[in-house]
């Protein structure tokens, strides 16, 4: 009766392997989210030395900025920033609209029900 011989370094070097990446993922994710919000911290410092003229024009203003700053420190400062501008951007979009017009409502009307021109 032969016995089957199996490799055990190469199995065990596996299993060692998925345990180190088990144990080291939460370790790096934790260090790409605290490095995101440095980097998210910075750039909102950077929109604060902003005058208000050039915080108008991508749609925030002061008190944005400072509403952004005044939430705690875990919290992603130009995830409120981003939320405002788009905000004011979709009521700007929204306000632009013409509620009626004469020439809009004869666009809609069928062929049928339109007035027929005269041949001059």
């Amino acid at each position: 009766m032969t016995t089957a011989q199996y490799p055990v370094l190469p199995l065990a070097a596996g299993i060692l392997a998925r345990a180190f990446a088990a144990f080291l993922a939460p370790v790096v994710l934790s260090s790409k989210a605290a490095a995101r919000a440095v980097r998210n911290r910075h750039n909102a410092n950077v929109l604060a030395s902003l005058d208000r003229h050039m915080l108008a024009d991508i749609g925030l203003t002061r008190s944005d900025v400072h509403d952004a700053f005044s939430a705690p420190l875990w919290e992603d400062p130009t995830a409120l920033l981003s939320e405002r501008a788009i905000e004011r951007r979709m009521n700007r979009a929204v306000n632009r609209i013409p509620r009626s017009a004469p020439a809009d409502k004869a666009f809609r009307q069928p062929a049928t029900d339109r007035p027929a021109r005269q041949a001059v």
